[in-house]
Order: structure tokens, then C-alpha cells, then sequence
């Protein structure tokens, strides 16, 4: 059985954790497995959405305590190892928002330390009710400096310092209230409601959701008339393609689009 398993139903590709026994730890393997899928979605324009999850108990704990400890054994006392570690998971999480499909966190039990930075970096989220959410290694001594990075730039900046420096963690319902998923339910429904928001993402153009999701990371980081002077140019290029010129007509003759793509 594959450490992360791919099963896609139409155009929404679902990928599952299935390390339940190490609460689906970001471990080399994990992060290897993560990486293959990333860079073959990107070439895969059958999909217009990803879904991730996690086996048993958790969605995802972090990294590997255990396989960090045994990088320590190195001459260099892990330094090269930890480095090339973080380098790794942060081209993995960067690469879950660079990907041309929206990704979709399906989140239960726990996502800590950089599961909860997985979580962050993904474009949306859902979670059951009672999932936890903590970005806690200062409790073990490791301030959770590269979680850090996706977590003040989904939740304010206040609580991010919070849950970093105090270790405590957050309730799915406060994880609404602060952006870090879109919406919290019942446990018995959290794989249908997060298949419904994919199928429903799915169903748009995927050109066009493409161009809107580099474009809606790309103004995030500009200046206000820098990110209209841009985004003002992708609106132009998504206007002359071909399904959005027949999306519009489809429109105004009340009929369905016969979209290509």
C-alpha cells in the first residue's frame, strides 16, 4: 500500500496520507510521495481540483521526530540533513499553492507543526467537527519557525504569535473564525462536503481557474495599483481565449457552454 494513495473520480484528484500508524508524519517518504504527485498534477490538465487527506486518526502530525532524531547521527551533527529537510517539505508546500488546481485540505483529528502548515498551504479547507489544529514545537523545544510562514499569512498576525509561542492549541470552530479553513462539519459528512466544494471547483472552466488562482497569489504580494495594472492584463488574456468568449455567449443565450477544455 502506497504511503500516499491517489484516487481520482472525474476531474477531482483525491490524495490520502496512509501513514495512520505515525500520524501521516511528513517523513521523507511522505514528503518524496508528495512531491511525485505535485509534479505530475502540474502537467495534468484532466484535473481541476486536488483533495488531500489523511488515514486513521489524524491528518497529519508533522514532520518525523523519530527520522529527524536520526539524522542527528550525522558528522556534522544533522545540520546538512535538516537543512535539505525543511528545503524539501517547504518545495512540497509551495508547490501545493503554486499547483494550476485548487487544493483542498480535508482535515480531522489533528494537523500540527507543519500538518498544520500543510493545511495553510493549502487554497481551501474543511474540517471536522473536534479537529485540533496547533503549530506546537516550542513545547518540545523547536519554535515552528517554516509553519510559520503559511500560518501568519492565513490567520492574523497576533494569534499566529500566539499559537507559536504559548503551543496551545486551536478548535476547529476558532480555525473558522480565523480563516485557517473554510468551514467546519459534522465528522460522519466531512468527505462529502469536501468532495462537493472540489466537484463544485471542478465544474468551472479549468483555464480560467487556472489563470485566476496564479493571478490571486501573484496580487497578494503587490501593491494596490501594480496588483490592478496586473491583474487588469490577466483579464485581458483570459478574455480572448476561446471557452471564455463561448462561456459568455452560452450566457446571454441561456444555454449551457460547449467549452473545450
Amino acid at each position: 500500500m502506497a504511503i500516499l494513495e491517489r484516487c481520482d473520480t472525474g476531474a477531482v484528484a483525491h490524495l490520502q496520507m496512509n501513514a495512520p500508524e505515525r500520524l501521516n508524519a511528513l517523513s521523507d517518504e511522505m514528503l518524496a510521495a508528495f512531491q511525485a504527485q505535485i509534479d505530475a498534477l502540474r502537467e495534468d490538465t484532466t484535473i481541476r481540483a486536488v483533495v488531500i487527506s489523511g488515514s486513521g486518526r489524524a491528518f497529519c502530525a508533522g514532520h518525523d521526530l523519530k527520522q529527524m532524531t536520526q539524522g542527528r547521527q550525522a558528522e556534522d551533527g544533522g545540520r546538512a540533513y535538516f537543512a535539505d529537510l525543511f528545503a524539501r517539505c517547504a518545495r512540497v508546500m509551495t508547490g501545493l499553492t503554486r499547483l494550476p488546481q485548487p487544493v483542498i485540505a480535508q482535515v480531522h483529528g489533528i494537523a500540527t507543526a507543519a500538518g498544520c502548515q500543510m493545511v495553510a498551504s493549502c487554497d481551501m479547507a474543511v474540517a471536522a467537527e473536534g479537529t485540533r489544529f496547533g503549530v506546537n514545537g516550542v513545547n518540545i523545544g523547536l519554535f515552528c519557525s517554516t509553519p510559520m510562514v503559511a500560518l501568519s499569512r492565513n490567520i492574523p498576525r497576533k494569534r499566529a504569535f500566539e499559537m507559536l509561542t504559548t503551543g496551545a492549541f486551536i478548535e476547529a470552530d476558532e480555525a473558522e473564525t480565523l480563516g485557517l479553513v473554510n468551514r467546519v462539519v459534522p465528522a460522519q459528512s466531512l468527505a462529502a462536503e469536501t468532495t462537493a466544494l472540489a466537484e463544485r471547483v471542478a465544474e468551472k472552466l479549468g483555464t480560467a481557474v487556472r489563470i485566476g488562482k496564479e493571478a490571486f497569489y501573484a496580487q497578494a504580494e503587490m501593491g494596490l495599483d501594480a496588483a490592478y495594472a496586473y491583474t487588469g492584463e490577466v483579464m485581458v488574456e483570459n478574455m480572448l481565449d476561446r471557452d471564455t468568449t463561448e462561456g459568455i455567449s452560452a450566457f446571454l443565450d441561456k444555454r449551457p457552454p460547449a467549452w473545450q477544455q
